[in-house]
């Protein structure tokens, strides 16, 4: 659907399913839960990864901090295939760039209450600015039972950034230099005592202030996401890269559970994506392969079966894809433009910053084919340098066949991004097939 035409899929219920999910989720943590009630009230059954996985068939979803794993056996069951099955596997990303508070972050500066943060992953740092924020993510309570954490999510306007006036710095709309410790610290409030942020997040979580031991808390934009365009063919929102993946990836495992595949069926978000993976619930960690290793011996398979499994596995890592921007239509490769609305991107690099080949190429192709919608491949530029996602990094922990792929979208890791209303239909309908194929 090159031209922005709408096609056949249902664009109005899947696109409001995408606004619903991102507007409730503002942290990593916040996506999985989101993630986690969708399968849990389709029938997924969520487990302690500290017990013993179940031995009968069935739908189950674990969480890992910010990331969540998911996965059905009960197809594989049905369809005889035993507990050397391979695995088809949805890879997706729940975090997202933003500004996170500091350990100490109450502070006074010219009669300002301030909050220090510091800047995660690649973000746009213009973007940022004179935006009303709000307060989300999780703290880590002391209890009568031990420690615990709770989530919690203020929508109300809070923090703001606040850019120079033109005035006293005239050049800035020629060459705008921003100071990520001096220029990024957001307001809070007036008077000449720091705030209390502890306190609020004490009230926040039901807590007295003395239980609150640490905490990870994130900024977010309150402006919720909407469509926008002449035809309400675009959506507009925060972290859509990367939860349109992780919205899509939830949907297609509903989708595909249950059927009889003569394979597993996986869905994987992982945190931390926008850093490097590097960490105890990130790509490179243990949480897909012990998790996969798990679901074969307690189907009775020995680790010869795993590893025969993982053989037979071929991984599909979604995120985001840079659309073609028409005002910089000389910074894309002029060869492969990308077309919102355009239907599901592979994301192909000689150098394997993306981790797609030919065979793992043709098993998305064939996906897309079965599900009817287009397909549309991206490529950098060879004079620039390439993004890279967890496709690489899974491909190399697994030995799996391993495609990467995104969906076309605008302003990548701005506040505020941009992706096609008619896309998130074909997106689920591509990863839905991708997790059954016919």
């Amino acid at each position: 659907m090159a031209d922005g035409s709408a096609p056949r899929f249902d664009s109005d219920t899947e696109a409001q399913g995408l606004i619903d999910y991102v507007d409730a989720s503002p942290t990593p943590f916040h996506a999985c839960e989101q993630a986690a009630a969708r399968l849990e009230a389709e029938g997924f059954v969520r487990l302690d990864e500290r017990e013993p996985f179940p031995t009968a068939p069935g739908a189950h979803l674990l969480l890992r901090g910010g990331s969540l794993i998911a996965w059905d056996t009960r197809g594989t069951h049905a369809a005889g295939a035993g507990p050397a099955a391979g695995f088809r596997v949805v890879g997706a990303h729940t975090d997202s760039p933003n500004l996170r508070l500091k350990p100490h972050a109450d502070h006074v500066k010219a009669g300002w209450q301030m909050l220090a943060v510091e800047p995660y992953g690649g973000l746009i740092l213009n973007s940022w600015l004179d935006r009303d924020l709000g307060l989300a993510g999780r703290v880590a309570v002391r209890t009568a039972d031990g420690v615990t954490t709770r989530l919690f999510h203020d929508r109300d306007p809070l923090l703001r950034v606040a850019q120079l006036a033109i005035h006293l710095d005239r050049t800035q709309n020629d060459e705008l230099s921003l100071n990520r410790q001096q220029h990024m610290v957001p307001l809070w409030g007036l008077g000449e005592a720091p705030g209390d942020v502890t306190a609020y997040l004490a009230e926040q979580v039901g807590a007295e202030r003395e239980d609150v031991l640490s905490y990870d808390v994130m900024t977010h934009p309150v402006q919720p996401s909407a469509r926008i365009g002449l035809e309400r063919e675009l959506v507009a929102a925060p972290r859509l890269d990367n939860l349109a993946t992780s919205y899509a990836g939830t949907r297609a495992l509903l989708r595909a559970a249950a059927s009889e595949p003569a394979h597993v069926p996986v869905l994987v978000l992982f945190d931390h994506e926008e850093i490097g993976s590097t960490s105890e619930r990130g790509a490179t960690s243990t949480l897909l392969p012990s998790v996969l290793e798990r679901i074969v011996t307690a189907g009775g398979g020995t680790r010869e079966d795993y590893w025969r499994a993982l053989a037979a596995t071929v991984i599909a890592s979604g995120d985001m894809a840079h659309a073609t921007h028409p005002n910089y239509a000389d910074r894309h490769e002029p060869m492969h433009r990308i077309a919102m609305n355009g239907g599901p991107v592979l994301k192909v690099n000689t150098n394997l910053r993306y981790a797609t080949d030919a065979v793992g190429a043709a098993a998305f192709r064939l996906a897309c084919e079965q599900a009817g919608v287009p397909v549309q491949t991206f490529v950098t530029r060879s004079d620039l340098p390439c993004g890279s996602t967890v496709g690489p990094v899974t491909s190399s922990l697994t030995g799996a066949t391993t495609v990467d792929f995104g969906a076309p979208m605008l302003s990548m890791h701005s506040a505020r991004e941009l992706c096609g209303a008619h896309d998130v239909p074909m997106y689920v309908a591509a990863l839905a097939a991708f997790l059954d194929p016919r």
